[in-house]
């Protein structure tokens, strides 16, 4: 009997969850038994259940058998100093010249003198035994093996170890041939440098050699009486095999010896008198004499194009044959030149205009760039030949200086001759109009109306004419080398009426240079007049003395201090000291001269090698103004004059918005050109102008020589040979020093004036102050500007006139 067991599907699912509970239940709950053979598993298992139990998650970075560094250093890629370096470019030409001591002074220097300025660089090749030190020319290289025989090798060497990676091509040469370096240099623009060249005159195409070769070699060798041209591949691969050519080298001929070398080092064949189509040619004289047959010669076309010429027997012989080539090139330039203007200005037969081609004249000349606001048109200055008219806002009339008055009169000699050789009848009569205008782009624009009487037609024509002087050589001038890290000694002179200024003024630096802890030291210059005493509680520059121990205890770590030295005045200046002055932008006011004395007395306590800053206590400065003065004030080359900005007293006008820190501008203030307080320079180069013109300006030593300061200023002023400041000190001496006169942003003015003008509201003080005489006036401070000015009395003649209709 059997038994038939039908299970649905929900039967298999419940026995399969029997059958797992089951196992579960009866399964070991340790599985390190089972994960013995793995401990790294179970260590980790074991961490996770730590985990479990903690709730906080430690990540372990596991460094065994990792490297702590790169297996490959990162290397610092060292770029070269110069572009040129990085891309290999080098220069064009070498000149090396084979000569003796006897011609050194002779033929060696003629070919400097003509060819050295044409070319990259030249040197002169002789023996060391005969090297002296009495020569005249620097550029000569000796040589201690006195064998004849190898001196173009040593000479290949020393080219090869010094100068193979600086020039393209090396022209080889004795001192008996004259060098058209400018032909040279012009043919070998077009030749490639990545080819081996070895170009010359054979030897068998002239008669100058001894003829001790064989004839197969004469054809194969260049001539070195008449210039080798190697490039530096050739001089490179004669290095490498320098010792054969050595050995292999048995004549005394330089020219067989070097193309012998040539051939086994580069398997170049023969000497290439033409390469890719450029022939260097060269012409020799065989029986001519340049003195006697030089107009016979000059008429033949392989003269007149030959690079080199040899043999030349006189050193009068280089310097005619050098201008006879100068003239010939600047004829050729003349007519390329000619004929480029011709074709430019005959390029589109008049179907474009020349807005499109940019044909201007003159050719070459680049045009102006257009102003980008109102502010930067450049103006035309109307003139004459003695005065210029309207040079700026300031000034209606101003005599032409020397170099100026010289200028224009060749300007217009030049025009005249222009006009004559057009028009033969033309007469020049003089001058109707001219202006002139220098663009810095373009250079000096002349626009002139001249009157000539036309004798052909018998009256007065007036004929316009517009002259150029083009920026055609600019000039790099070198300066030594200066840091923004010297120390500034400033010089602080002040009188007794401004104690409040300069007060304010040692607030500032203290904040501008002290906390700061920039590099400047600070000596106050008190003026003392000649009855006010200088000691005690009644010393009235004593709150001055005491700020300035103050501040040197309080910054005494960082090397900063301020220091002072007293100086009595004579009476003659006493008594002219008053609030009159105050009306000058200069703080001296009337007494400009006394700059001198204090500048004199204050050197003895700083030194002579110092950066000397004359300052003013009306000025006010930020960080970036006194890295101006190191960078600009370079010793015994330049001297640094900055042209500050005066501000405009806004608080007490009312007619601009007061702004210490705002940009300059036309409604705030100007630049004050009159004001020449504010000066930088070296001790040693001040000290060395003084005693150049001690006999105009007497040396002030004592305070007792001011007089002598002040008695000599007005035998000047009377002769009109004045020297008022240190600039123009600097410009009256013999010395080689610079004057830099610019503006600065930066250099402000306008606090001496601030003040006085906050006591006195109702313009009271103002009003007894005058500056009259014309050449005062152009010293005297402007409260507001001329804009702003005449609104003020559109303003009020408006409220008069409707005063009246009422």
């Amino acid at each position: 009997m059997g038994i038939n067991f039908n299970f649905s599907r929900n039967h298999y699912l419940l026995v399969g969850i029997v059958c797992g509970f089951l196992f579960s239940y009866y399964s070991p709950h340790d599985y390190a038994e089972y994960v013995a053979e793995c401990p790294e598993v179970t260590e980790n298992t074991d961490m996770l259940q730590t985990l479990e139990h903690n709730n906080e998650f430690e990540p372990q970075l596991n460094l065994e058998q990792k490297p702590m560094i790169a297996k490959k250093m990162v290397k610092n890629i060292i770029r070269p100093r110069y572009y040129y370096s990085e891309l290999g470019i080098r220069e064009k030409l070498f000149v090396g010249v084979l000569t003796t001591t006897e011609n050194v002074d002779t033929f060696a220097t003629a070919i400097n003198r003509t060819a050295a300025h044409l070319v990259n660089k030249i040197k002169f090749f002789i023996h060391a035994d005969n090297v002296k030190s009495n020569f005249n020319l620097k550029n000569i290289v000796g040589f201690t093996d006195t064998r004849e025989h190898l001196r173009p090798f040593h000479m290949l060497k020393y080219l090869a170890d010094n100068y193979l990676d600086e020039y393209d091509f090396f022209l080889l040469l004795m001192d008996t041939t004259y060098v058209n370096a400018r032909t040279v240099r012009r043919q070998l623009q077009h030749l490639s440098v990545t080819l081996d060249v070895y170009m010359g005159t054979t030897l068998d195409d002239n008669s100058f050699n001894d003829g001790k070769n064989d004839e197969t070699a004469r054809n194969d060798y260049c001539d070195l009486h008449a210039g080798i041209i190697l490039s530096s591949g050739v001089i490179r691969k004669i290095r490498a095999n320098l010792d054969w050519c050595v050995r292999n080298s048995a004549s005394n001929n330089y020219s067989s010896n070097i193309g012998k070398c040539v051939k086994y080092s580069t398997k170049i064949k023969s000497c290439h008198q033409s390469w890719q189509g450029i022939d260097i040619t060269s012409y020799h004289l065989n029986s001519y004499k340049i003195y006697r047959d030089f107009h016979l010669i000059a008429k033949e076309s392989r003269f007149n194009n030959a690079a080199m010429v040899y043999p030349v027997t006189t050193t009068d012989d280089f310097y005619l044959l050098h201008a006879y080539f100068s003239r010939l090139h600047l004829k050729q330039n003349s007519d390329i030149k000619q004929t480029l203007l011709e074709d430019a200005m005959q390029i589109s037969n008049g179907t474009m205009s020349n807005d499109i081609l940019e044909v201007r004249w003159p050719l070459g000349v680049p045009k102006s760039n257009p102003p980008e606001s109102r502010h930067d048109v450049v103006p035309w200055i109307a003139l004459n030949t003695t005065h210029s008219f309207m040079w700026n806002s300031e000034v209606n009339v101003q005599r032409l200086s020397a170099v100026d008055e010289e200028d224009i009169r060749n300007v217009l000699n030049k025009t005249i001759l222009e006009a004559t050789r057009n028009n033969p009848d033309a007469e020049f009569r003089g001058i109707h109009t001219a202006y002139k205008r220098f663009d810095a782009v373009r250079g000096m624009d002349y626009r002139l109306l001249l009157n000539f009487y036309d004798r052909k037609l018998k009256k007065m024509v007036q004929k316009s004419f517009e002259v150029i002087k083009p920026i055609s050589l600019i000039e790099i001038v070198p300066s030594p080398y200066v840091t923004e890290s010297t120390r500034v000694a400033m010089l602080l002179p002040t009188f007794e009426n401004q104690v409040l200024d300069t007060e304010q003024f040692l607030e500032s630096y203290e904040k501008t240079c002290m906390d700061s802890q920039d590099n400047t030291f600070l000596m106050l210059i008190f003026m003392y007049r000649a009855d006010t005493p200088s000691k005690g509680d009644e010393d009235v520059f004593l709150p001055l003395k005491n700020i300035a121990l103050a501040l040197t205890e309080k910054h005494k770590q960082d090397g900063s201090r301020v220091a002072w030295v007293s100086i009595r005045l004579p009476a003659e200046v006493s008594a002219n000291v008053s609030n009159n002055n105050r009306y000058y932008s200069s703080f001296y006011g009337p007494h400009a001269h006394m700059s001198f004395a204090a500048v004199d007395l204050a050197l003895r306590k700083i030194g002579l090698e110092s950066l000397v800053m004359l300052c003013s206590h009306a000025a006010s400065f930020r960080p970036d103004f006194l890295n101006r003065v190191r960078m600009n004030t370079i010793q015994g080359f330049q001297v640094y004059s900055p042209i500050g900005f005066m501000m405009y007293p806004c608080e007490w006008t009312e007619l601009c918005k007061p702004c210490e820190n705002c940009d300059v501008g036309q409604s705030s203030g100007y630049f004050d050109r009159a004001n020449y307080d504010v000066v930088s320079f070296y001790s040693n180069d001040y000290v060395y102008a003084r005693k150049q013109l001690e006999q105009m300006l007497p040396i002030v030593r004592t305070d007792r020589d001011i007089v002598n300061l002040l008695s000599m200023n007005s035998t000047q002023l009377i002769n009109n040979g004045t020297i008022t400041n240190i600039i123009d000190l600097f410009t009256r001496s013999n010395s080689k020093i610079h004057v830099l006169r610019a503006i600065e942003p930066n250099l402000r003015y306008g606090r001496s004036i601030t003040n006085f003008l906050s006591n006195d509201p109702y313009a009271e003080q103002l009003s007894k102050l005058h500056c009259t005489e014309e050449t005062e006036r152009r010293q005297c401070i402007r409260i507001a500007s001329k804009k702003q000015i005449g609104d003020v009395f559109v303003q009020y003649s408006k409220q008069f006139e409707t005063r009246e209709v009422v």
